[in-house]
């Protein structure tokens, strides 16, 4: 009987993994005969997952969508960005959801193993809230891809305090070998950075870690240094902004400032007060399409005024464009 479960599940998590697969396929990733893989299919649909079967030499057997929600079968990597995601929206207070929110999420932890649950905590507590230097700071560029299972490396010698070791190659291309002491992951402008202690430079240093390779950890404990969560933000900020070349612009906009900055969060809150009707929003971005799009992010009907040669010239061009298309 474990036996037909085990092989049930398999056959589940190679349907959920594949558009279509023939029978000879499943046969013989299974190991077993076409009768028997039948049976394993009327399991399935007994327990409500839709199988289709074509027949022909093109036959086979897929997943398709049912009627309710059957039972998912998840890797490590796929139950932690999940959880992980539902920890962070239920934390972010999601309006109308709050309670399908915490359910979905209690559902998940309690099957966790425990070293799954010892990753995601230790992502969420040693994670810092996405930066975007200036208030917008998206590039419009793909982001490079990070390794799940390096994020959670890292996020765990975070919070257990332990020395790493690692090889990193710098912007210019230019490799060296790291020991340092991990404190904190920064998500900014789509790519994930590690603030860290150097320990052959004696300084604080981000890495971005699209670029650490072969990371190696040491076992060796230490006492984390004292550093709030806003000087750790602005250290990333600085270094960030260092690094790369930035576009910056002013929009006038004619909102009191409580009510901009409750409409933008997180991103209004470097907004300032002009007076009592007007406020100025700074942006900064790695193009002038990114600060174009920021823009969006003002309420409708609300007027507002650009200051920033290079974001003018730009929009003025655009209207051009957009009056022409619509002429």
């Amino acid at each position: 009987m474990a036996a037909t479960t085990s092989r049930t599940l398999e056959l589940l998590s190679l349907l959920q993994s594949h558009r279509h697969w023939s029978a000879r396929e499943l046969t013989g990733r299974l190991g077993v005969s076409e009768r028997t893989l039948r049976r394993d299919v009327e399991r399935l649909r007994e327990l409500g997952y839709g199988i289709e079967s074509v027949r022909g030499s093109a036959g086979g057997y897929r997943l398709e969508a049912g009627t309710g929600l059957p039972p998912l079968l998840l890797t490590d990597d796929e139950g932690v960005a999940i959880a992980l995601g539902l920890r962070s929206q239920a934390t972010a207070g999601l309006r109308g959801a709050e309670h399908t929110t915490l359910s979905a999420l209690a559902k998940i932890e309690q099957v966790l193993p425990p070293a799954l649950r010892r990753r995601i905590e230790a992502l969420q507590s040693h994670t810092a809230v996405g930066v975007g230097v200036g208030g917008w700071n998206r590039s419009g560029r793909p982001a490079p891809e990070v390794d799940a299972e390096l994020l959670g490396l890292l996020a765990l010698s975070c919070r257990d305090g332990e020395r790493l070791r690692f090889k990193y190659t710098d912007a210019s291309g230019q490799g060296s070998a790291r020991s340092v002491e991990p404190y904190r992951l920064v998500p900014v402008a789509r790519r994930w950075y590690l603030l860290a202690w150097d320990r052959d430079r004696d300084d604080w240093r981000t890495f971005r870690l699209d670029r650490i390779s072969d990371v190696f950890p040491t076992r060796v404990r230490f006492e984390p240094r004292a550093l709030t969560e806003e000087d750790a933000r602005e250290r990333v900020e600085r270094a960030v902004r260092y690094r790369r070349r930035s576009i910056e612009a002013r929009v006038i906009v004619e909102l009191p400032r409580a009510e901009l900055v409750e409409h933008l969060g997180w991103y209004g809150r470097e907004v300032q007060a002009v007076d009592e009707a007007h406020c100025a929003w700074p942006l900064e971005a790695e193009s002038v399409e990114a600060l174009a799009m920021a823009l969006m992010w003002i309420p409708p009907g609300v007027r507002y005024r650009v200051e920033g040669p290079e974001l003018a010239e730009f929009l003025g061009r655009q209207a051009e464009r957009f009056a022409q298309a619509t002429a």
